[in-house]
Formats: C-alpha cells, sequence, structure tokens
C-alpha cells in the first residue's frame, strides 16, 4: 500500500485488509512518501500495535517506487496490492486467491466501487461507476467474468511478476495497465472477477480532482506515445471532445468577426452540433442523478471537469511526454510531492 496524505482514510484501509479471512500468513506493507499532516506518525502507531504491518519509505513519493520497494520488502508467493484511499469488501482476499487458483490467472482484479460522504464527493462517486464518467472499464461496474485488459489494484502471482520485471518506475500514472500489459505480452492471463469489491474513496475538492485528472491524462497520452494503438479507443474520447471545443470557439470567432459569412459560416456551424448532444448529455445524466439537488449540480459540473481535465492533459502528454507531471491532488498547488 503506497501511502501520502491519507490521515482520514488510512486507519480504515488498513483495518479492511487486516481483517481479511486468509488461510495462512499474511503482512501488509506501506510504502510511506513525505506525508505532511500526520499520516506517518498514524502509520507507525499502527504498526506498533501490529506486528503483521511493516513500513518502508518511498521518499520520491511515487506510487510504483513505493509498489516496488513494498513487494522487495514483502515475502510471500501472493501480491494483494491496495490503495490507501479504498476498502476491501470482507472475503475479498480468500475469493481472489481461489479466483488465481480457479483460472491460473497471473493478475486478478474486482470491481471498484466509488462511494462518497458528501454531496460532491458522492457525485463524483456516481460518476466513477458509471461508463459516461469513465469510460466503460470493466472494473467500473461490469458483472461479466472474464480475461481483462487491465485489474484495478490487482492480486498478483509474484513469480509472474518478478518475471515481468515489477512496476516500471518511470511511469507515474497508469503503471498498472502498463504492468498487466506485459503480463499479457509475456503469455498470462489477466482475469477480472465481478465478485470481488473494492471500497474508493474520490478525491475530495472540485480542484483536487481536476488536477488528479489532468495528471492521469498525461500520463494516458505518454503511454499512447509509447505504447500506441495497445491503448483502448476509449482513452481518445475526452482529448477529441477537447479538440471538437477549440475548433468550435475558433469557428465562433471567426463568424462573429465576419471571417466566415453566409454558406461557409453554416456549414461551419455543424461543429456546434457535437458540443450541443455533449451539453445535453451532461444535463440529463445530472437530473436523473440520485441525491438532492446540489448533489446533481455537482454530477452536472463534476462531469465535464473529468472530461476535459482528463484530455486537456492527455493532448499535452501524447504531444510532448508527461516529463514530470504527477499527481498533485493530496499536496495543494504544487506539482510535486516533494517538499
Amino acid at each position: 500500500m503506497p501511502v501520502l496524505n491519507e490521515r482520514a482514510y488510512l486507519e480504515h484501509a488498513v483495518r479492511s485488509v487486516l481483517e481479511q479471512d486468509v488461510d495462512g500468513p499474511t503482512e501488509l506493507v506501506l510504502a510511506l512518501g513525505p506525508s505532511s499532516d500526520g499520516t506517518t506518525e498514524l502509520a507507525e502507531r499502527l504498526a506498533a500495535d501490529d506486528p503483521r504491518i511493516l513500513l518502508v519509505g518511498n521518499p520520491a513519493a511515487h506510487i510504483p517506487v513505493g509498489l516496488n520497494a513494498a513487494i522487495r520488502a514483502s515475502s510471500h508467493p501472493t501480491i494483494i496490492r491496495v490503495d490507501a484511499h479504498s476498502e476491501l469488501a470482507p472475503g475479498y482476499a480468500r475469493r481472489a486467491l481461489e479466483t488465481l487458483q480457479r483460472t491460473g490467472a497471473a493478475n486478478v482484479g474486482g470491481v471498484m466501487r466509488a462511494d462518497g460522504r458528501t454531496p460532491f464527493q458522492r457525485a463524483v462517486a456516481r460518476l466513477y461507476n458509471s461508463p459516461v464518467g469513465l469510460g466503460g472499464g470493466a472494473y467500473h461496474g461490469s458483472e461479466r467474468e472474464g480475461e481483462a485488459e487491465s485489474a484495478y489494484l490487482g492480486v498478483m502471482r509474484r513469480e509472474v511478476i518478478e518475471q515481468v520485471g515489477l512496476f516500471d518506475e518511470t511511469i507515474r500514472r497508469g503503471e498498472d495497465w502498463e504492468l498487466n500489459l506485459r503480463i499479457r505480452q509475456a503469455g498470462h492471463l489477466v482475469w477480472f472477477d465481478p465478485a470481488l469489491s473494492v471500497t474508493y474513496w474520490p478525491r475530495e475538492s472540485w480542484s483536487r480532482l481536476a488536477r488528479q485528472f489532468r495528471a492521469t491524462g498525461a500520463w494516458r497520452g505518454e503511454l499512447v506515445r509509447r505504447f500506441g494503438r495497445s491503448n483502448g479507443l476509449r482513452f481518445f474520447a475526452p482529448p477529441a471532445l477537447v479538440v471538437v471545443t477549440a475548433v468550435a470557439l475558433l469557428t465562433g470567432i471567426l463568424q462573429l468577426a465576419g471571417v466566415l459569412r453566409g454558406v461557409a459560416a453554416l456549414i461551419a456551424s455543424v461543429i456546434y452540433l457535437p458540443l450541443i448532444a455533449y451539453a445535453l448529455l451532461v444535463i440529463g445524466v445530472g437530473l436523473v442523478s440520485a441525491g438532492g439537488v446540489r448533489q446533481r449540480l455537482w454530477t452536472m459540473a463534476v462531469l465535464p471537469t473529468m472530461h476535459f481535465s482528463w484530455g486537456l492533459g492527455f493532448i499535452g502528454g501524447a504531444l510532448r511526454g508527461a516529463r514530470d507531471t504527477v499527481d498533485a491532488s493530496r499536496l495543494g498547488s504544487r506539482n510535486t510531492p516533494l517538499p
């Protein structure tokens, strides 16, 4: 479990792991980044109370670096990746181990069930759980078990991930997708089991959500630079929306300036149709949302925030590479987790 500034969530996440019913010995390795909110002190107290908890440092504060440090410090043949912003459902580990055995897969994942504690967070959670929000990856709500492109978090055979080289530490976001790509290229199976469930708590504010999605989009753009069409078509929808919006703005300016007139202006106005359809989609999704007026309004604000932030990040990452972009959504306004 990589950990950075997760004081509000860490104890619940750790408890959900330690309460898993598994035949045989277990351990939980926390890779601690340079937190500034008391998370490290909380982790140290938790470790003092339970000998199954091991602590390793992750001064770089990058997720794949922390994951690899934790894996190297661990000692068992099955690696269960967990997140400090999530909680494992009861029976998760036992079911995952049974699925590994039953399918012969190298990596097994389940459903990410987002949840929220405030109207904003519940709006984000609903869109995480919807194909309209995050594009329909199996782990966002599919009910059909089977072979998968990637796995949320993942329950992995240690021998396989050591064979393919652990997580790529040059990738800051999307490291799980890239690892699963190498697992599949090596001839192993990645499997989705909808009976596995993890509760995920999204970001708590609009600005943090926007920063998270911009960083994630930038690294998907980087992955497209590296791996091309190995990336699914759904990843190209948000940048396409950004491009259409930019063209529509330019068209509008040219029309207002009188550069585009008559038939040419009428033909150019076709560019507005997909944006009108998108606006109607956003409004429709908001109106049918559960919850009160605040949650519905937040839904209408969150959906384009997710798409445009991700799309802008993607375009930058695809054109010039993600470079040093990190997810700073838990770190104020800085674009680096380091002091």
